[in-house]
């Protein structure tokens, strides 16, 4: 792991102290070289992904330190989730703006351990630098999935069944919250949907379900119209969701309430992003035992289309299909 001179910071010592605790496994070798060693799982396949997050865009500028490192790490973990992987293991990009004083970094230490902990990950390697610019993090997350058995977005077939993880729409109203641009809602209830948006549940008690039983899955983090898309055209399918079975907390389902063109808003549910659920394809003749195998993992799954010929995504209302003009975040 190397590292940059930083006013005010001596990097090396920041490794040394914040991140060196958190590279527990000998592969990560100390991170005492620019190097991490990966052993090969006979019987397994290594699953690589990567995301990365900038103040001001994937999360507020003010956001406390140890939260945006849970962050980082969930969202990324909620990749995995998606391939149904067993999360092993992440490789650190931070370029700190200039001034970034330790207790902010010791704050976003802090927060690594607690979710390498909760989640059973740990850091690899990686690098430090400074920056003129905002906070920008990049991580690489490793998972192991049985030989063959990674789900892709390119496995759905026409006649399957849709579901989604969870609710959808909590991480845009969440932002929202977050912002103070929410006034529908309760203090209690815009407290909450902060929470989501800070906070996301990486879908990984899905992952034995998904194995035995899905046919394609993405996670939602662009925005549930968006990731259906992904899966569309992988596979040369069409995926026609219908909003009035979307499945919507109890805060969103207040805020749907004051809104006056319900069509409208359920939309905007269906495609704001950073809900870091899991979106899925299986036949239809699964569909019962894997809503009951996610349940006793203690995730709820909710049907909410189909798969037909064709290509694309369909939305609709009460029978009527939806204008979608933005499916989702596009990465500029």
């Amino acid at each position: 792991m190397s590292a940059e001179p930083h006013p005010g910071v001596d990097e090396f010592e920041a490794i040394a102290r914040l991140l060196r605790p958190l590279a527990g496994s000998p592969e990560a070798l100390g991170l005492m070289d620019d190097a991490a060693v990966i052993p090969s799982r006979p019987g397994f396949d290594l699953v690589v992904s990567k995301d990365a997050m900038v103040a001001g865009v994937h999360f507020l500028e003010a956001d406390p330190p140890d939260l945006v490192a849970r962050k980082l790490i969930r969202t990324n973990l909620s990749d995995l989730a998606a391939k149904a992987a067993d999360p092993y293991g992440y490789f650190l990009a931070a370029a700190w703006p200039q001034g970034s004083g330790w207790l902010e970094r010791e704050r976003f230490a802090a927060g690594l351990r607690k979710d390498q902990d909760q989640f059973g990950v740990t850091l690899l390697g990686g690098d430090t630098v400074s920056t003129p610019g905002p906070l920008t993090l990049s991580l690489t997350i490793l998972g192991w999935t049985p030989s063959g058995a990674m789900i892709r977005r390119s496995g759905a077939r026409p006649g399957e069944t849709v579901l989604v993880s969870g609710t959808i729409g909590d991480g845009w109203l969440g932002l929202k919250a977050a912002r103070g641009e929410i006034e529908s809602v309760d203090p209690a209830a815009a407290e909450w949907l902060a929470g989501r948006y800070r906070l996301p549940e990486p879908r990984l008690e899905l992952r034995d379900a998904l194995r035995a039983r899905a046919g394609a899955a993405a996670d939602v983090s662009d925005g549930l119209i968006a990731d259906a898309a992904h899966i569309a055209e992988a596979s040369g399918v069409k995926l026609r969701l219908k909003l009035d079975l979307l499945p919507v907390s109890e805060p969103a389902f207040k805020w749907l309430q004051g809104q006056p063109a319900r069509a409208v808003a359920l939309a905007a549910l269906a495609t704001g992003g950073d809900d870091y659920e899991i979106v899925l394809t299986a036949a239809t003749g699964h569909v019962a035992l894997l809503i009951a195998e996610a349940e006793a993992a203690g995730v709820a799954l909710t049907v909410i289309g189909d798969v037909v010929d064709g290509e694309g995504v369909s939305a609709s209302f009460e029978g009527a299909e939806l204008d979608i003009a933005r499916a989702g975040w596009r990465h500029g």
